[in-house]
């Protein structure tokens, strides 16, 4: 079986900068903004490896207000970029997730802060909703205004710009219902984003790879033919 994150030969003498060496994936495991869960950590680095993937797990400041992850996010994809990285993509769970997607529809005012695709599994994407309460407390604190509530949701930071992204969730998840993923992805489609989602009809919160967790565990191997067209997708600048 061929590997679908091999270059394939330029044609006609045309160089192809495609190469998987400029990627760089970050995974930004779940916890609640509390916690940094292991086994959506490490294990997804190393399912990432496996792939022929640079990637890396970051830990994310916890306990703290917003915007104080997603500005530390932002300075974590700067520093990959100097490393060398000219496409980065983000893997998020959870309240990770919700991180993720923070940095990838508001990449702030550098080019450099910038992501090119991100996937997001079982992800908070709304602070609007009353599902996952504790999340929203540590990030926002008791008395959030609703204008802020509203401007940390991921569907209301779409524009037609945003980059594309897989999303996940299975619908038996009672601690982020899947609605939070229906919301992103009506956003995404509202605006012509290109975007995959898979919703598993059984699976509980907090799956990880979902190793022996019926249908839900295939979501690696779909999500590894998706990254694949992502990172074959010439890099900003690239010529």
């Amino acid at each position: 079986m061929s590997n679908p994150f091999e270059t394939a030969p330029a044609s006609r003498g045309r160089a192809e900068r495609v190469h998987p060496a400029t990627t760089h994936l970050i995974v930004l495991p779940g916890g609640g903004y509390a916690s940094h869960a292991p086994h959506e950590a490490e294990p997804i680095v190393a399912w990432l490896s496996t792939l022929g993937l640079s990637a890396s797990v970051f830990r994310y400041p916890l306990h703290v207000r917003h915007p104080e992850p997603l500005l530390a996010l932002r300075a974590e994809i700067r520093r990959r970029r100097e490393q060398g990285a000219d496409r980065i993509g983000l893997i998020g769970f959870s309240a990770g997730g919700h991180l993720a997607g923070l940095a990838a529809l508001a990449p702030g005012d550098e080019s450099r802060e910038s992501v090119q695709f991100a996937v997001l599994g079982y992800a908070i994407t709304s602070m609007e909703t009353e599902t996952y309460r504790p999340a929203r407390l540590i990030l926002l604190g008791e008395d959030v205004s609703p204008h802020l509530r509203r401007q940390t949701s991921l569907d209301a930071l779409v524009t037609t710009a945003s980059p594309p992204f897989f999303l996940w969730h299975t619908a038996e998840d009672i601690y982020v219902p899947p609605e939070h993923t229906y919301r992103l992805a009506s956003a995404l489609a509202a605006h012509e984003v290109p975007h995959t989602v898979y919703v598993f009809a059984h699976g509980p919160h907090s799956l990880g790879l979902a190793q022996g967790a019926g249908d839900a565990a295939t979501w690696t191997q779909l999500a590894e033919s998706w990254i694949a067209e992502q990172v074959r997708t010439p890099a900003p600048g690239a010529s």
